[in-house]
C-alpha cells in the first residue's frame, strides 16, 4: 500500500527558507515519480515540482530558481527545498506519487496520484 507522510512545514518569515520532506512507504521510488503540489486557501491545487522515477525533474515555470527538489532513495525519500520564500507561498503542501517508470514525470493535477497528507507551509512577518 502506498503511503506518504510530509514534514518540514511550518512558520517561517518572507526571504526564509524550508526543506519539506515526502517519506515513502509500501513502495519504492525505482518505480514511481513523485510530484509536490500546494493548495492555497480558496485556491485551486496547483503542481509545483517532480521528480520521475530515473531522476528527471520539472518545475512550475514561476518557481524555478526558488525550489529545488531531489530525492534519497536509500531513505525512500524526496525532499522539497523551497529558498525566498514569500508570502503567496503559504499553502499546505502535498507530495503524491504515480506509478510511472522513466526519464520524465507531470504535475498535472489530472494524473491519477496517490496523495499524502500534506503540510502546512506559512509564509508571515
Amino acid at each position: 500500500q502506498v503511503q506518504l507522510v510530509e514534514s518540514g512545514g511550518g512558520l517561517v518569515q518572507p526571504g526564509g527558507s524550508l526543506r519539506l520532506s515526502c517519506a515513502a512507504s509500501g513502495f519504492t521510488l525505482d518505480y514511481y515519480a513523485i510530484g509536490w503540489f500546494r493548495q492555497a486557501p480558496g485556491k485551486e491545487r496547483e503542481g509545483v515540482s517532480c521528480i520521475s522515477s530515473s531522476g528527471g525533474i520539472n518545475y512550475v515555470d514561476s518557481l524555478k530558481g526558488r525550489f529545488t527538489i531531489s530525492r534519497d532513495n536509500a531513505k525512500n525519500t524526496v525532499y522539497l527545498q523551497m529558498n525566498s520564500l514569500k508570502p503567496e507561498d503559504t499553502a499546505v503542501y502535498y507530495c503524491a506519487a504515480d506509478r510511472l517508470i522513466g526519464s520524465g514525470c507531470s504535475i498535472a493535477t489530472t494524473r491519477a496520484w496517490d496523495w499524502g497528507q500534506g503540510t502546512q507551509v506559512t509564509v508571515s512577518s
